[in-house]
């Protein structure tokens, strides 16, 4: 296991403070604020730890309400909501300085035998045939430094590959709304299915916009031409999945208006199987 992926664990593993209630570190993202992805991923582990372990998670529903401190604790509260029979429901709010930053609503769900269909994987290059991200970052000349850099530490963990340029590669002319990305963690996780769903649900808000961006020519905040947050996001668990095996995040974006952009996407394993489907509508401004 790489170290950036044992320090990447160490922070989503948080501290029980109380019943019900939790303590995690933050760090700096990319942008001048807590990356969401951590939020979401930190506030999965909160509500999967007040879950029997043969309920595997098999949706979330969240809200980013507030850009989160990366200076300081974030406390997170679980609220059981309901212990079915056959489903578990938690509430969790995190929060900073004394207000909400972000609210989760997470469902568990026993195994269950039942009808199966999916959509079929679609057609993409085998990701061992493509760029790393360090391989691609280093040949974007046009790209700051210290951006380069805050790129490259953020994703030291996850070993992400774009199949074709990212939005803050190759900008200026309008796209088809369609991106896709290979990712694994850069290294081995034990067989804990809440873990791989936590790891995947820390990736899944890296990219999902991007789509968005491709289809009005931006490239983004690493170049300036946009400036936006996360707004809302959701995850359906449909089949199980290992996060430090390759998964195809497959996205587009369908429409964006009023300064929100939606994006959609499925995440295949690299059999073919559907594992998770993502919905994810964000602020997308064009600076004035």
């Amino acid at each position: 296991m790489s170290q950036a992926l044992q320090d990447l664990l160490d922070l989503l593993d948080l501290e029980q403070i109380e019943e019900n209630i939790f303590r995690g570190r933050s760090r700096a993202a990319v942008v001048p604020r807590v990356f969401g992805g951590q939020v979401a991923a930190q506030a999965m582990v909160a509500a999967g730890r007040t879950v029997p372990a043969d309920r595997p998670a098999h949706s979330l529903h969240a809200y980013f309400l507030r850009p989160g401190d990366p200076g300081a604790p974030i406390v997170y509260t679980v609220d059981r909501i309901r212990d079915g029979r056959s489903f578990t429901t938690r509430r969790v709010v995190a929060v900073q300085h004394g207000k909400p930053i972000f609210h989760l609503s997470a469902s568990f769900q026993v195994h269950e035998e039942g009808l199966d269909h999916q959509a079929p994987m679609p057609p993409a290059p085998d990701p061992a045939t493509l760029p790393t991200s360090q391989e691609r970052l280093r040949g974007y000349d046009h790209l700051a430094p210290d951006v380069v850099e805050r790129f490259l530490e953020a994703r030291e963990a996850i070993d992400l590959r774009y199949v074709d340029e990212p939005p803050y590669g190759r900008f200026g002319e309008p796209r088809e709304p369609h991106s896709q990305v290979w990712f694994r963690t850069n290294g081995k996780l034990d067989d804990d299915p809440l873990l791989h769903v936590v790891l995947a649900t820390y990736v899944s808000d890296m990219t999902l916009l991007d789509s968005v961006l491709l289809a009005h020519g931006r490239g983004g905040w690493a170049v300036g031409d946009v400036v936006g947050a996360s707004l809302d996001h959701a995850m359906w668990f449909h089949r199980p999945f290992r996060a430090d095996e390759w998964l195809l995040y497959d996205q587009e974006s369908t429409t964006a208006h009023g300064g929100r952009g939606l994006g959609q996407a499925r995440i295949h394993t690299q059999d073919g199987r559907l594992a998770i489907t993502v919905i994810q509508e964000g602020v997308v401004r064009v600076p004035r």
